[in-house]
């Protein structure tokens, strides 16, 4: 059994692999690191490619598109590692990037995960959407980051340059621990794409686990490579996703509350959306409440299986605000203009 198994998810996406699939093999080079690619039913020619092309890297075939949570489910039961590194196939990566995550991870017990610094590569001075320098979310659950406040991510000066414990680190790119994915049963299949990492890290705090950002590693993000951000497929996924999130998550203490609060406000998204004559999106959010009521029952069954040992919510790392609130009508677009308030 190998120390590391970075393992790259690939659904269609032959143009990724060939960009950046050579650098990460060179900038990963280690006896106590794997490197796997699982395939999830593409149909352009991506697996056989890799087949052909990366001789020293092992394909795991999906017999169809699992979506990003199912198919890592069913490929990290095939991958046997200490750590995962669960890596996208649109991310540049950086030398010895790999040996640091490990390194951290094996100086650092208590830790379930980590993430590096997640940069733009269109624009290699700023932070990228999905991740930054480690996420947060807002008390109806609302993500954001270190660096990335709704949609505007900030230019890095330097102001994250130090490790950070955080509420949740980016399925972009982060390393695992195998006895906590484990332990924690990974990620909820039925999310298929989207928060399923911040839905895991929840549980992870849950369990007693701490995750970080930590300095010194970053890769370079392409970022909305599989779904555009504006598609109706991902507005649904984030709405519906979200509700999934704060059913089985939240503490009994409050959580009709916030979720009343939370429903609310996606109406008023609704309504934003219907102004802004993006009607496809304004589906999305209707089809993603419908699904999220059809549901209940097994949600509530999941929120019975999750590990408590601890009373509460891990709330030191989630902002006791709207962030949409502070961002909009209060301008703080920053993420130093928050940290304060956790």
């Amino acid at each position: 059994m190998v120390r590391t198994a970075i393992v790259i998810l690939n659904w269609n996406g032959l143009e990724y692999l060939k960009r950046f699939l050579p650098g990460m093999i060179i900038n990963s080079v280690s006896n106590d690191i794997s490197i796997h690619i699982a395939d999830n039913g593409s149909t352009d020619g991506s697996a056989e490619w890799a087949e052909k092309n990366l001789p020293g890297v092992n394909l795991i075939r999906l017999d169809k598109n699992h979506g990003f949570a199912g198919g890592y489910d069913l490929a990290l039961e095939i991958v046997e590692a200490k750590y995962y590194i669960l890596v996208n196939s649109d991310i540049e990566v950086t030398p010895g990037w790999a040996e640091k995550l490990t390194l951290f991870m094996d100086n650092n017990p208590e830790a379930a995960a980590c993430q590096p610094k997640i940069m733009s590569i269109d624009d290699r001075s700023s932070f990228e959407h999905a991740g930054a320098a480690g996420g947060y979310i807002d008390r109806f659950g609302y993500p954001f980051c270190r660096g990335r406040i709704i949609t505007l991510p900030e230019k890095d000066y330097g102001q994250y340059d130090s490790e950070k414990e955080v509420f949740w680190t980016s399925g972009a790119c982060m390393i695992v621990r195998a006895e906590a994915w484990k332990r924690c049963g990974g990620f909820d299949s039925d999310f298929f794409a989207h928060m399923e990492e911040i839905d895991l890290c929840w549980r992870f705090h849950l369990a007693g686990y701490r995750l970080f950002q930590i300095p010194g590693v970053s890769v370079f993000h392409v970022g909305g490579g599989t779904l555009p951000y504006n598609s109706p497929f991902k507005v649904y996924l984030n709405f519906r996703n979200n509700l999934y999130m704060l059913y089985k998550n939240l503490p009994p203490r409050g959580r009709c509350g916030k979720l009343f609060i939370r429903l609310l406000l996606d109406g008023l998204a609704a309504i934003i959306f219907l102004l802004q004559g993006e009607i496809k999106a304004v589906g999305s959010v209707w089809r993603a409440h419908m699904d999220f009521y059809r549901n209940l029952s097994n949600l509530k069954t999941k929120r019975a299986q999750i590990e408590r040992p601890f009373p509460g919510n891990p709330g030191k790392f989630i902002l006791n605000k709207s962030i949409v609130f502070e961002f909009y009508i209060k301008g703080n677009r920053t993420f130093d203009r928050l940290h304060k308030n956790f």
